[in-house]
């Protein structure tokens, strides 16, 4: 049976289609719902099975980047979706998605009942749109991130720098196997605490990140693909391996939302 997803947006949101498009390939059956339709029917989180937080420039960005957003999740959504991560939904959260989970409170902790980090200017000063070599953190709890090797994901942003509230709460991110993913050394863009590019909550069912794995989910859509060999076509595209673990992860009779 394949896993039901929701993705949601609202103003200003431009790649839930593309998000749709990744949970599809991976074997999901996907809906996609207004931010204020889902305030008016809040149960319907009920029905799904993997929830996803798309990129682009929520209510442009006015406040801050996620911030509007964010907020209204919080007056309205956050007990039902804390319910969703308690009852082991996988959530994903991408550029604007992950900037809307931090503000929100989800990452790092949902249960934390404070904001621990954020995603600040890029310290550059300016907009960045560009390929970029990563790696998921083996020790990691993820269940989004397993099994991948190292690889390049694009970037597109102006508001990426993770910054952390003090160092305890940084050596509390790696000691709890939080940080899923991490810029490659000497790639990181935005100045971003520890290389850090995604964070993931203490069970690894929620992760946000600031690359775009629904971007890459065919070895063509790589800018280097002419020029990596026929090896590099066979595989599956690095992207596409975050959506298929998480659908594989609900779809395996142990874990808690199987079914």
């Amino acid at each position: 049976m394949k896993p039901n997803t929701l993705i949601i947006r609202t103003a200003g949101t431009n790649c839930d289609r593309e998000l749709a498009h990744a949970f599809q390939l991976a074997g999901a059956d996907t809906h996609t719902l207004h931010l204020n339709e889902l305030i008016e029917h809040p149960d319907r989180l009920e029905t799904f099975d993997i929830v996803g937080f798309p990129g682009g420039f929520s209510y442009g960005d006015d406040i801050s980047a996620g911030r509007i957003f964010a907020n209204r999740l919080r007056h309205r959504l956050y007990e039902p979706l804390l319910a969703a991560i308690d009852r082991g939904v996988p959530m994903i959260g991408i550029c604007n998605g992950f900037q809307v989970l931090v503000k929100l409170g989800l990452l790092p902790d949902p249960h934390a009942s404070e904001q621990l980090v954020t995603l600040a200017d890029n310290t550059l000063g300016r907009f960045i749109d560009k390929w970029t070599p990563m790696a998921a953190d083996p020790a990691s709890a993820c269940v989004w991130t397993k099994g991948l090797d190292p690889f390049d994901l694009p970037i597109a942003h102006g508001e990426g720098r993770l910054a952390v509230r003090n160092d305890n709460v940084l050596q509390q991110l790696r000691e709890q196997g939080q940080i899923a993913l991490r810029y490659a050394p000497g790639h990181n863009p935005n100045g971003s605490a520890d290389d850090i590019a995604g964070l993931c909550d203490p069970t690894g069912l929620v992760l946000g990140l600031m690359p775009h794995p629904e971007r890459f989910v065919d070895p063509t859509q790589h800018p280097q693909w002419t020029r990596r060999g026929d090896k590099f076509l066979q595989a599956e595209a690095p992207g596409l391996t975050f959506f298929r673990n998480a659908v594989q992860h609900v779809q395996t009779p142990t874990n808690v939302n199987a079914g």
